[in-house]
């Protein structure tokens, strides 16, 4: 007797609908880097349509990876590149260029990806944006019911930051640990405005304030001061780990950028810091850091001035 056995059929996927349908961004580019698929996620986390960027590469005005130092990885440092050439899987912590201007913390995961005879015909790059976008909303809803918020950048305000400085001072006095704190300001603000009009000053706030708000530990406090002015709180931070997070974002904004029209212009910041000292009140440590922060003006801009405690 002879038994006829039906084999059972695998279901077709559709590869690319599942692709489109994933809450990380990913996108493939061929062998030339030039990107050949975008995925929603990708549109959501960037803000770039998949219309924008088919056809085109990383470093033609789009993502423009840098690390966390600020240096830029599109050409000789170009993860992808490298696993294009190797065949070598990679994981990366980037910071990409939204199209709004502002710096985007990113966990990147790149592959090969080879055809039916072994050869590598294009790479893929998967990334998750590492913004904890839920606490950040429940924080803003919280700021917000108790005006705590700045109006134009949606982030922390001076009054919230004045507060939270209290605290600080109070902990430096009684238990002896170390807490930063730099003072930012933009450098050339005026120009913006005056020869491109508020909008695009505006803009120019905007980016610094996503930038650093992007660029912040699970324990930092950034706050819009005022105009042209913000302000940082570094937790559990002595003088040379607070050099090193100045250094830092001021290379992230520099590696930022404001669009105006087809006009892509360069936003830079200049930074004072300092350590609480016991004796310190509000005051003080504001003289402080804002004599720091002029000290860089005069040195050229673009760059932080850090002063030892007495």
């Amino acid at each position: 007797m002879s038994v006829s056995v039906k084999k059972q059929m695998k279901p077709a996927i559709n590869f690319e609908h599942l692709a489109a349908s994933m809450y990380d961004g990913l996108y493939v580019v061929n062998t030339r880097k030039k990107i050949i698929f975008w995925n929603k996620a990708a549109e959501a986390i960037t803000g770039y349509s998949a219309d924008e960027v088919m056809g085109k590469s990383c470093a033609d005005g789009i993502l423009m990876h840098v690390d966390s130092r600020g240096h830029g990885l599109c050409n000789s440092l170009c993860p992808l590149s490298s696993s294009i050439k190797d065949g070598q899987p990679r994981m990366e912590e980037f910071f990409l260029l939204h199209k709004d201007g502002h710096r985007v913390p990113v966990t990147v995961r790149i592959s090969p990806l080879r055809n039916s005879r072994n050869r590598i015909v294009a790479g893929i790059q998967l990334f998750t944006d590492n913004r904890n976008a839920d606490t950040f909303r429940t924080k803003a809803a919280e700021f917000r019911r108790l005006a705590l918020l700045d109006e134009l950048t949606s982030m922390p305000n001076r009054r919230h930051l004045k507060a939270l400085l209290e605290i600080a001072i109070t902990q430096v006095r009684h238990s002896g640990v170390r807490i930063g704190f730099l003072f930012f300001d933009i450098d050339h603000l005026k120009h913006f405005n005056d020869k491109y009009g508020h909008p695009v000053g505006d803009q120019a706030i905007r980016t610094v304030a996503n930038t650093l708000l992007n660029s912040a530990r699970p324990f930092d406090s950034f706050a819009r001061w005022g105009g042209d002015e913000f302000a940082g709180l570094f937790p559990h931070t002595d003088i040379p780990a607070l050099h090193r997070i100045a250094g830092r974002l001021c290379s992230l904004v520099r590696r930022s950028r404001v669009d105006s029209g087809d006009k892509h212009m360069r936003v830079t910041i200049s930074a004072g810091g300092t350590v609480i000292r016991p004796g310190d009140n509000v005051e003080s440590l504001l003289k402080r850091a804002d004599h720091m922060m002029y000290r860089s003006k005069k040195e050229g801009r673009n760059r932080a001035s850090i002063t030892c405690p007495a």
